[in-house]
């Protein structure tokens, strides 16, 4: 079973009702009743407190804490985020690159996505022909990547293509339709096929009679020259299952982990195996295969949602579309690397490599680490490193 990432989960506030009131036949407050006054304009306060919160956030119950607008705070966080991973030293926004989104969908309502007109739709799960988005999750990770409002997404300027996979009640599909919205992302020629998404993967991946998943699809789409960023998901610590995510372990797919708002590694971020197993079976992976190959912010990333709202949200989900979104300024700046779906494998691992050659390396590693990978996305630098080609 394929799943998105879960979003944070606060508790709401309890409902503001009004106070009761007692007539009185005087209306004078006397001296003796000094304790009720204060009790009375303490109440008084309360309530105009309670009034301004109520219409200043509300509470959604699987998407974290959403605001009327974004909290300075959340900001702030984002000023942060641009900072740590050089957003803010480029000046591009994607225009001539087409990614897709495979996701729970979009919500295309929302003010910080106004103006946004999709290149391509497709629903998976429902078969309806306008974009939607019933979980929010999507609308989420599209924000990260295209939002023009008070959230500013890394590569606005992109043609977007969205594919609907994940269901509305809980965010999860099958490996089997992942594995056809990527094959409808291929078949509209795009650059780059972004995935918020992750599973298990399969006890035996080379059993002929277990059906095409979602790794074979991302495997005939980098054969055809397009890049496919995918989280290398969020069970890291001690319930860790010991790899990444699939379909971010195969090989050529770039897998992304997750740090925290101080740079070091998220804790929930999956760890990498890279030594090999036996069962399931994982061969050894060499250099620049290693998983997770980059990691990128992760815990508390502001984000839009299907509210009209805004959150704050943890998961690798997020860093994978800082990533997709880094790639898509890469391609606009240097068009030669991008095939539109009309080349090979090569050029993929050309990308792969200048991720290595760019990102920057947690405090004293040396090489790839299981938890941080090669290193830091760091955009601008990733830009420059293509210079020398």
């Amino acid at each position: 079973m394929i799943e998105m990432d879960e979003m944070l989960d606060l508790p709401s506030l309890p409902p503001i009702v009004p106070l009761g009131q007692t007539e009185t036949e005087d209306a004078v407050l006397v001296p003796d009743n000094l304790e009720n006054v204060k009790i009375i304009v303490s109440i008084g306060l309360a309530i105009m407190l309670a009034v301004s919160l109520y219409w200043a956030i509300t509470f959604v119950g699987d998407g974290g804490f959403s605001t009327a607008r974004p909290t300075d705070s959340a900001l702030e966080i984002q000023e942060s985020y641009s900072n740590m991973v050089q957003f803010n030293q480029v000046d591009l926004d994607g225009a001539g690159v087409s990614v897709c989104i495979v996701d729970s969908g979009i919500d295309l309502s929302h003010p910080d996505l106004s103006g946004l007109t999709l290149s391509g739709w497709s629903d998976f799960i429902n078969q309806e022909s306008e974009p939607y988005d019933d979980n929010g999750h999507g609308t989420s990770m599209a924000g990260i990547l295209v939002a023009n409002g008070w959230m500013k997404g890394i590569a606005p300027g992109v043609d977007l293509f969205i594919a609907k996979a994940l269901d509305g009640v809980n965010g999860q599909g099958s490996d089997e339709i992942v594995a056809q919205a990527i094959d409808w992302c291929v078949a509209q020629n795009v650059n780059i096929i972004s995935l918020s998404l992750g599973g298990a993967p399969g006890i035996l991946p080379f059993n002929p009679f277990s059906g095409r998943d979602s790794g074979d699809a991302a495997n005939d789409a980098i054969n055809q020259g397009i890049v496919v960023v995918a989280a290398a998901g969020n069970d890291g610590g001690p319930g860790d299952d010991g790899d990444v995510a699939h379909p971010s372990s195969e090989q050529l797919v770039i897998s992304v982990g997750g740090v925290n708002t101080d740079s070091d590694h998220w804790e929930g971020s999956s760890i990498g195996d890279n030594n090999g197993n036996l069962f399931p079976l994982i061969l050894p992976r060499q250099d620049p295969n290693k998983k997770p190959e980059i990691v990128a912010p992760a815990e508390l990333v502001p984000v839009i949602n299907n509210q009209n709202s805004w959150s704050l949200v943890d998961g690798t989900s997020a860093a994978t579309v800082f990533v997709t979104g880094a790639i898509a300024l890469l391609f606009e700046e240097h068009p030669q690397l991008s095939s539109n779906g009309q080349g090979d494998s090569n050029s993929v691992v050309q990308v792969k490599q200048l991720i290595v050659n760019s990102v920057k390396p947690d405090e004293g590693q040396e090489g790839h680490d299981d938890n941080y990978g090669y290193g830091l996305l760091q955009i601008k630098d990733l830009i420059i490193a293509a210079e020398s080609l």
